[in-house]
């Protein structure tokens, strides 16, 4: 991370507080010069500098470290358990940085059940200049044997995964990818750090979309990577100052202000998102719920022992194939047809055609017949009501 204040300047241990509680005071000391609880936006692109390379507080360049940003960082890398944190202009942002570590003529095996938009990255720019990737079932840690090559140096996947929510076992993967000498990364984004922590899992680095959940009020574009891996965070940190995609300060302020209560939101999203599917499963219109929460889920027992809560996820697909599956996602009123999720609102997409129509024809490719909401934190009542009709017409 760029300079600055310590990790918890005026709160020095923290491990010995609560989620909650770093979530709102982790990298974020109250103002020096004022005693505000609030961390500022710092708006400043260059700093004064007491002697010829001598930064009076560190900073020299806001896009080398902003103290905005640099509280952002923190805060995340403390949540996740680890030791450096990099906030990025967007997930993609994120994502690229990582994958920038890999040089051509690399392989990197990716989870079979991937966001569009991350095997787009891989496969059509990153391939485009010798990286050569494979989409694996990671369920199956055996076929990361058969999978592996010499030049294999990574794997790469989700969970849960989107938009199928098949669950993953980290702790399993790592074991198998570290004997096998490669790295990990795992894309955290629908469980947050509040549900599952895959460094303490053995994971290498984590990816966020901090649109997501971790800024949870659909006002702003971000993605973090998190590591405790020295080589890693010396990769990242240098790409991320001469590439130049960085998180701004207000929007690092965005994404800090929404992490403060992301263990009060996922809770609800939660609960909300178990009463949904309560309602899916066994529903005449609905042929199978894909939910890691419900005990036949294939990956249930796996989410159970690495997870906290099964998140706010839910995918459904549709007895009436993909014209019912169209239909029903424009028919809801309370849930918004919208790509995106993790906010307080409840979306409503169809995947193939929506936010995974990048992987058509792919590996990845995802049934027509896919429905997935993220589910809000409104009145749980007024969901299942606005559900309930729309399935009614289809």
């Amino acid at each position: 991370m760029s300079g600055g204040e310590p990790l918890l300047s005026g709160f020095e241990d923290p491990e010995e507080y609560g989620f909650e509680t770093r979530a709102i005071r982790a990298g974020q000391p109250h103002d020096s010069r004022t005693g505000g609880v609030v961390t500022a936006i710092a708006l400043s692109t260059t700093f004064a500098q007491d002697g010829i390379g001598e930064p009076r507080f560190g900073y020299e360049y806001a896009r080398t470290g902003n103290p905005t940003r640099h509280a952002y960082e923190q805060c995340i890398a403390s949540l996740e358990g680890g030791s450096d944190g990099f906030a990025f202009a967007s997930g993609l942002a994120a994502e690229d940085a990582l994958l920038r570590y890999l040089e051509p003529g690399d392989n990197l095996l990716l989870g079979d059940d991937a966001y569009g938009g991350t095997f787009r990255l891989i496969d059509k720019v990153h391939g485009r200049g010798g990286l050569q990737s494979s989409a694996v079932d990671l369920t199956d840690p055996e076929s990361i044997h058969n999978a592996w090559t010499p030049s294999t140096r990574m794997v790469w996947f989700e969970t849960p995964t989107n938009p199928l929510l098949t669950i993953i076992d980290i702790e399993q993967v790592c074991a198998v990818v570290h004997e096998l000498g490669g790295l990990v990364v795992v894309d955290n984004t629908f469980a947050t750090p509040y549900l599952q922590q895959p460094i303490s899992l053995g994971a290498d680095a984590v990816v966020h979309s901090a649109t997501k959940y971790l800024g949870g009020h659909s006002d702003v574009v971000g993605g973090v990577v998190v590591t405790s891996h020295e080589g890693l965070a010396e990769h990242v940190g240098f790409v991320q100052n001469a590439v130049g995609a960085v998180a701004g300060p207000f929007d690092s302020y965005l994404v800090l202000r929404g992490m403060k209560t992301l263990a009060v939101r996922m809770d609800r999203h939660c609960g909300n998102a178990a009463t949904i599917v309560d309602l899916l499963s066994g529903h005449n219109r609905v042929s199978k719920v894909l939910y890691p929460g419900l005990k036949d889920h294939p990956g249930h027992d796996v989410a159970v022992r690495q997870m906290s809560n099964f998140g706010g996820m839910v995918s459904f697909r549709l007895t009436g194939g993909r014209e019912a599956a169209e239909k029903l996602a424009m028919s809801t009123r309370v849930f918004t047809l919208a790509e995106s999720l993790g906010a307080v609102e409840s979306l409503i997409e169809h995947p193939g055609v929506m936010t995974h129509a990048s992987a058509a024809g792919s590996a990845l490719e995802v049934p027509d017949d896919l429905i997935r909401v993220s589910v809000g934190i409104e009145s749980v009542a007024d969901l299942v009501a606005d559900l309930e009709r729309a399935l009614a017409t289809v």
